[in-house]
C-alpha cells in the first residue's frame, strides 16, 4: 500500500511538475512576470519570495502550478510584463512548453531505461511466458514457466522449432512434453486455426531478453518510443471515431492502479510507466479543447491570422465550453474504470471451448 501510494505521488508529481515548469521557463525567457510557482497544492508548508516571484512547496505533491501576473484578462493592467500584453507568438510559445517539457521527460525515462536494460528482444528458449486466455495451451494446462521439450516426438531446443511444428499442425491434436519444476510430463493440446486459416496457434508467448544497445541508439530508440505511442494514440483516436465506437479512456481510478501494479513489477516498468503518461499528458494538452494547451494556442493562431485581439467575452464562452468538455471527459473516463473494475458481463465473454485433458 506505502509503495503504491508513493509511486503516484511520484509519477503525478514528476509529470504535471515538469509540465508546470516547461510554462515557467518559457514564462521567464519571455520576460512575463510570475507571480507564483508551487510543488503542489494545498497549504504551504515553505515558501520564499524571490523578486517577483513567491516559491512555495505545498502540502498535496500532486503536480504544481505557475501563475504569470495578467493570465486573467480581466485582471490585466496594461503593464508590459504581463502575460496578455505579449503578442500572441509569444502566448504561444509559453502553451506549447508545457507539453514539450512531457515530451522531453519521456524521452529521456524511455531513452535511460534502454540505456540501462537494453533493448528487448523475443527470447529463443522454449520456455513458455504468456498464455492467452481461452486458448488451447491455457484450456490444456499449461502453466508459465513451463519448459517444452518436444511436440509430436520431436525434441525441440528453441522457440522457432517449437513453433513451426505447432504451426504446421492446425485442428490436429499434438503430444507435448514439458518440463515443470524439475519434473517431465506429457499432454495432447490441439492447435486452433488463425483468422487467415493457415497456421495453427494454441495461444502462447515467449519470454523477452535484452540486448545492450549504444548509447546513441539508445537515445534514437528513446525517440522512437515518444513517436510511435504518439502515433499510436492518433491512429486509436481516429479509428474509435470513424467506427463511431466508444474510446477506451482511463480515468484517474485507472491510472492510478496502473501505475500501482507497475510499481510492484519492477523499477524499469515503473520508470517506463511515467515515460507514457507524461506522453499522454503532453498529447492530451495539444488537443484543441478550450481549458487545455491546445485550446489556448487556437485561439492565440487566430489572434494571429485576423489580427483581432481576444475579448472577454469570447474567453468567458471558449471556457465555459472547456469546463463543460473536460468534465465530461472526466466523468466518463471514470465511468469507464468503474466499469472495468466489474469485469465483462457475463455476455460479453467469450465462449469456452471443450477442453482439451492431457
Amino acid at each position: 500500500m506505502i509503495t503504491s501510494i508513493i509511486a503516484v505521488l511520484i509519477t503525478f508529481g514528476l509529470v504535471i511538475f515538469l509540465h508546470e515548469l516547461g510554462h515557467f521557463i518559457v514564462c521567464r525567457m519571455a520576460g512575463i512576470k510570475v507571480e507564483a510557482f508551487s510543488f503542489g497544492f494545498g497549504p504551504e508548508l515553505w515558501g520564499r519570495t524571490s523578486g517577483p516571484t513567491r516559491y512555495s512547496i505545498r502540502a498535496i505533491p500532486l503536480g504544481g502550478y505557475v501563475k504569470p501576473a495578467g493570465e486573467n484578462i480581466e485582471e490585466v493592467s496594461g503593464q508590459p510584463d504581463e502575460y496578455f500584453s505579449k503578442p500572441w507568438y509569444t502566448r504561444l510559445a509559453v502553451v506549447f512548453a508545457g507539453p514539450t517539457m512531457n515530451y522531453v521527460l519521456a524521452f529521456f525515462l524511455f531513452a535511460g531505461v534502454i540505456m540501462v536494460m537494453g533493448e528487448p528482444v523475443p527470447s529463443d528458449e522454449p520456455v513458455i511466458a504468456e498464455l492467452n486466455a481461452g486458448y488451447p495451451a491455457e484450456r490444456a494446462g499449461i502453466l508459465p514457466g513451463d519448459r517444452i521439450v518436444s511436440v509430436d516426438g520431436k525434441p525441440v531446443a528453441t522457440w522457432q522449432e517449437m513453433a513451426a511444428i505447432i504451426r504446421s499442425s492446425p485442428e490436429r491434436g499434438v503430444a507435448l512434453v514439458y518440463e515443470r519444476e524439475g519434473a517431465r510430463k506429457e499432454l495432447s493440446v490441439t492447435p486452433q486455426r488463425d483468422p487467415s486459416g493457415k497456421i495453427g496457434l494454441i495461444g502462447v508467448a515467449p519470454g523477452i531478453g535484452y540486448k545492450k544497445v549504444p548509447v546513441l541508439k539508445a537515445m534514437e530508440m528513446g525517440l522512437g518510443q515518444c513517436w510511435y505511442w504518439t502515433a499510436f494514440t492518433v491512429k486509436t483516436l481516429a479509428q474509435n471515431i470513424y467506427r463511431r465506437e466508444k474510446p477506451d479512456l482511463a480515468g484517474p481510478i485507472g491510472i492510478v492502479g496502473i501505475v500501482s501494479k507497475a510499481a510492484h513489477t519492477g523499477l524499469a516498468d515503473f520508470v517506463f510507466l511515467i515515460g507514457l503518461i507524461s506522453v499522454a499528458v503532453g498529447f492530451f494538452n495539444l488537443l484543441p479543447i478550450p481549458l487545455l494547451d491546445g485550446g489556448h494556442a487556437v485561439l492565440y493562431f487566430w489572434e494571429g491570422i485576423s489580427g483581432r485581439k481576444l475579448t472577454v467575452k469570447l474567453l468567458r464562452a471558449v471556457n465555459s465550453v472547456g469546463i463543460a468538455m473536460l468534465l465530461g471527459i472526466l466523468i466518463f473516463a471514470t465511468y469507464s474504470d468503474i466499469m472495468r473494475l466489474r469485469g465483462p458481463k457475463k455476455s460479453e465473454q467469450p465462449a469456452q471451448q471443450e477442453e482439451v485433458r492431457p
